[in-house]
C-alpha cells in the first residue's frame, strides 16, 4: 500500500511539473531550455556578481534548467527557488516597461528588494543605466505589464 501511493505521488509531482514546461516555454527567457544564458541565479546573490554555471551541476525547475557554479548554490536553489529566479522570466525589467521581451547582457543586473532584475546591454545601450534613472516609476509598471504576459 505504501509503495502504490508512492508512486501516485511521484506521478502527480511528475505531472505538475510536466504541466509548467508550456508556461516555462512561452514566458521565459531561454536557450535550449537553459535559463540566463547558463549563469548561476544564486550567484547574483551570494557573490554579487554573474557566475556562469557548470553543466554538470543544473537542476531542472518548472521545465526551466538553471546551471550552478558549485553545490552549495544549486543547494540553497532547491531550498527555495523562487528567491532566485529572475524577474519577468529572465527576460530585460527595462523593456518589461513597455510590455516586451526583451533579451539580457546576464552580466548586467541588479537586486531590488531581494529580487532579480536583468538588462539588455549590448551596443551601446544598457538599459539598466535607463532604469537607474527612473525606477521608481517603471518597476510598477514592469510588474502590470509582465501580469498581462503571463495571463495569456
Amino acid at each position: 500500500m505504501k509503495h502504490a501511493a508512492l508512486v501516485i505521488l511521484l506521478f502527480s509531482f511528475a505531472q505538475a511539473q510536466s504541466q509548467n514546461l508550456p508556461y516555462a516555454k512561452k514566458h521565459y527567457n531561454l536557450e535550449n531550455n537553459v535559463a540566463i544564458q547558463g549563469y548561476d541565479p544564486v550567484s547574483y546573490f551570494t557573490a554579487n556578481k554573474a557566475e556562469e554555471g557548470k553543466k554538470f551541476i543544473s537542476y531542472s525547475h518548472g521545465g526551466v534548467v538553471y546551471y550552478f557554479v558549485n553545490e552549495t548554490n544549486k543547494k540553497a536553489f532547491l531550498e527555495n527557488p523562487e528567491k532566485y529566479e529572475p524577474q519577468y522570466g529572465g527576460y530585460c525589467a527595462y523593456a518589461m516597461a513597455d510590455g516586451e521581451k526583451v533579451r539580457i547582457d546576464p552580466e548586467t543586473f541588479k537586486i531590488i528588494d531581494n529580487k532579480l532584475y536583468l538588462f539588455y546591454n549590448f551596443r551601446f545601450t544598457n538599459t539598466l543605466k535607463l532604469w537607474n534613472k527612473n525606477e521608481n516609476e517603471l518597476l510598477p509598471k514592469s510588474e502590470v505589464e509582465w501580469a498581462k504576459i503571463i495571463k495569456n
